[in-house]
């Protein structure tokens, strides 16, 4: 089954600033999509909405024929989302933690030790799974949230920076992951890494000030920057300074 993602003129506004502007894209299962832009240009807003924890101003977003705004629990369901600096409950145990956000996503007892078990080796969380998430680095946090993103095997996932904190192992390991799991989801990607879009991404979407001001096939947008630097690349690219 093709899973698909439709945003129509979304907009969103946050007293005086103009946070998602009149955007539309589509996306489709095998879709791995880098979603790129200066801070303030609103990328996790977009995420956020899409996740269904802002509502919109105007327009709609249609997760596999459901709109969030009239169907919220159903396009929900389809959805994994990690967060920028996913909050967790620092007092609970890693496999206290899954196991209870398991019950939340609606897992059913027989298959909830299974897909334990895999985010756990996925993640490759094994040598934590006991310990209170307090305790853990910022890195095994990431990947703690990055599982839970996981837990139900969503169809789609939208991961805010998922390598942020991690060392360049678990970077090229969660990259090949995503890669991996992409191939049969929809995977939306804010990053600042251009080595995170190289290695995971096969199209990218440029934003700034609230809008998507390019929208194309990884290669044809890296061509554009192979010739700069990142940070003048981002200048030609977005008008405004990389940070």
């Amino acid at each position: 089954m093709e899973n698909t993602i439709h945003i129509s003129s979304l907009y969103k506004q946050f007293a005086d600033v103009c946070a998602v502007d009149k955007i539309s894209f589509s996306a489709q299962t095998g879709d791995v999509i880098a979603l790129l832009g200066p801070n303030g240009a609103g990328k996790s807003t977009l995420m956020n909405m899409i996740a269904g924890l802002l509502s919109a101003d105007d327009g709609d977003i249609i997760i596999d024929g459901f709109n969030i705004k009239q169907n919220p629990t159903d396009a929900k369901k389809l959805i994994g989302f990690l967060a920028e600096g996913a909050p967790m409950y620092g007092d609970m145990r890693v496999k206290n933690f899954l196991s209870y956000m398991a019950d939340l996503k609606g897992i059913l007892p027989k298959d909830k030790i299974q897909r334990l078990t895999a985010v756990k080796e996925m993640a490759q969380i094994a040598d934590v799974w006991n310990m209170k998430i307090e305790t853990l680095s910022k890195g095994y946090q990431r990947r703690v949230g990055f599982a839970q993103s996981i837990l139900s095997d969503p169809p789609i996932l939208l991961l805010d920076e998922p390598t942020d904190g991690l060392d360049p192992n678990q970077k090229e390991h969660i990259r090949q992951l995503v890669k991996q799991l992409g191939e049969h989801k929809i995977i939306l990607i804010s990053t600042h890494l251009l080595d995170d879009v190289e290695q995971m991404c096969n199209r990218i979407m440029i934003m700034n000030r609230g809008a998507i001001i390019a929208d194309g096939v990884k290669q044809k947008i890296l061509e554009q920057a192979k010739a700069f630097s990142l940070e003048s690349a981002f200048r030609k690219l977005t008008g405004g300074s990389y940070v």
